[in-house]
């Protein structure tokens, strides 16, 4: 059979099948997912004054960030 898409998509169509298949396993294991320390790291700033409360996860975007460049790391091999 031949698709519909060019050669050169077909990529992109696998990267957001794998993309729409994490987010709807994501939504199903929420309930587990939430009790990940994820926003409340060591390093991650609260600060918090009179009418004010700012939230700055620096560390937990570092952690994200490592997880998934070594991820598309191992995809790409």
């Amino acid at each position: 059979m031949t698709s519909s898409a060019p050669a050169n998509d077909r990529p992109m169509n696998r990267i957001l099948i794998i993309i729409g298949v994490l987010c709807i396993l994501a939504g199903l294991g929420w309930r587990w997912l939430a009790r990940i320390p994820f926003g409340r790291l060591p390093g991650d700033i609260h600060i918090v004054r009179d009418g004010l409360d700012l939230h700055f996860p620096i560390v937990t975007c570092i952690v994200i960030s490592v997880v998934i460049s070594v991820l598309l790391w191992f995809l790409r091999r």
